[in-house]
């Protein structure tokens, strides 16, 4: 109810932004009431989402420019992301601006990334999804350039990544996407669920299961919905999960675990 309270009143006073940022304060109160005094404070989220969706569609102009052109398969990608969001059509028209802003040429996204880390740089998981969104953005057109990779190393570096864990965040992210759909895409299909895992094939039983685990505790709805993510992205989250699963399923198969 008060979710659509919070959208009426924040477009009479501050128009789309505020309908949007209405939504999102509206929809943290109604899980308030719903969970008691234990929930999410409401207002804190708020900001945090407010500022987590603002850092992903600017990040992800900025990263679709990346090579002086926006593609096809970068807009189509766009679209995807927002229609999973469930977004309506003023949402929907308020993250093609921010899309757009992120895209315009010099334009400089450092205080974006800075506010970003005062706001949610607290909690590694929301760095970590703002990462992985990225990379997926990047390999929406099925190539990683040298550009693309430039940009996004440099967007690590600000969310306090050093060069060897974004590789390494990096390697798991395009290895993980060989088991999308919930099978393997890949002839080398055991190499990539070691990697899709962050292991390889000499770790034991028991450091498979454990980076399994942390992977799926990373991803777990309510305990992202707890950092912060907006609820509407929880679902690529949990797109992410199935391709983790997959990789563990072939790992322990492969090993009659």
């Amino acid at each position: 109810m008060f979710k659509i309270i919070g959208i009426f009143l924040g477009y009479y006073f501050l128009g789309i932004f505020g309908a949007f940022l209405g939504y999102i304060v509206g929809s943290f109160i109604d899980r308030y009431r719903a969970y008691g005094a234990g929930a999410i404070n409401p207002l804190t989220s708020a900001q945090r989402q407010t500022v987590f969706i603002e850092t992903v569609f600017i990040l992800m102009g900025k990263l679709a420019k990346a090579d002086g052109r926006i593609s096809q398969d970068e807009v189509s990608h766009v679209e995807n992301f927002m229609a999973k969001m469930g977004m309506s059509s003023e949402h929907r028209r308020l993250a093609i601006a921010l899309f757009k802003q992120g895209a315009e040429p010099g334009f400089d996204v450092e205080p974006k990334l800075n506010e970003f880390m005062a706001v949610c740089g607290h909690t590694n998981s929301l760095k970590q999804m703002l990462l992985v969104y990225l990379i997926v953005m990047a390999l929406s057109d099925g190539v990683l350039n040298a550009a693309e990779e430039g940009m996004l190393k440099s967007f690590a570096s600000h969310l306090g990544y050093d060069q060897l864990a974004f590789r390494q965040l990096l390697d798991m992210v395009l290895s993980q996407s060989h088991f999308a759909g919930g099978h393997a895409t890949s002839a080398d299909a055991l190499d990539e669920a070691y990697k899709a895992l962050g292991v390889t094939k000499e770790s034991s039983d028991q450091e498979v299961k454990r980076a399994y685990r942390k992977l799926m505790s990373q991803y777990h709805p309510d305990k992202l919905m707890g950092q912060g993510v907006p609820q509407d992205m929880i679902n690529m989250a949990t797109a992410q999960t199935q391709e983790i699963q997959t990789a563990y399923e072939l790992i322990r198969k492969s090993r009659g675990m």
